[in-house]
């Protein structure tokens, strides 16, 4: 939630690196709108930025799954 962009030390292919910076800016972007955050158990995300947060429980299912609203954005970048 700082906006740190952690990225696995073993990445050493600058287009793969560029394509994960990219990617996790959008979701920078989107901390800072208003319209996601998140803590060790849960998303919280509102595709407004105002208005009442919608939770989603936290798994390998849905943290970086494409199906969701803020992974899209992301993805396209």
């Amino acid at each position: 939630m700082n906006c740190t962009i952690t990225i696995n030390d073993k990445v050493r292919n600058q287009k793969q690196l560029k394509e994960i910076i990219d990617h996790e800016m959008v979701h920078v972007e989107q901390i800072k709108d208003g319209r996601l955050a998140y803590d060790d158990n849960n998303i919280y995300h509102r595709k407004s930025g105002k208005g009442k947060w919608k939770v989603k429980k936290r798994s390998k299912q849905v943290d970086g799954s494409p199906i969701n609203w803020w992974e899209k954005e992301a993805y396209k970048k």
